[in-house]
């Protein structure tokens, strides 16, 4: 992969990145313990998900309506980027144990 188009995959990441920020960001209580970490392939990307605990379940929403409907979104914005991405929400590892 040339530099050019390294550098234009990078920049795709970070508007996927930012778009899923905004958009938590509105959602939950805590936006500033909203943490997205990215994994990137060469045409893929995982965004990984943390928000603090009491704002699990606004993410999600009933039956998993609002998770559903972020990623819906978050699809298109990626094909329209040529790219694919997965979202994915982390449990907190403290939270984990208790």
């Amino acid at each position: 992969m040339n530099i050019e188009l390294k550098c234009h995959f990078v920049y795709r990441k970070r508007i996927m990145k930012d778009f899923v920020a905004y958009i938590v960001k509105n959602l939950v209580d805590n936006p500033d313990k909203v943490k997205i970490t990215e994994i990137g392939g060469t045409h893929t990307v995982i965004l990984e998900l943390s928000v603090e605990k009491s704002d699990i379940g606004k993410i999600i929403g009933k039956r998993g309506k609002t998770i559903n409907a972020i990623r819906t979104l978050l699809m298109s914005v990626a094909s329209r980027n040529g790219i694919r991405v997965n979202l994915e929400i982390l449990e907190d590892e403290t939270n984990a144990q208790e």
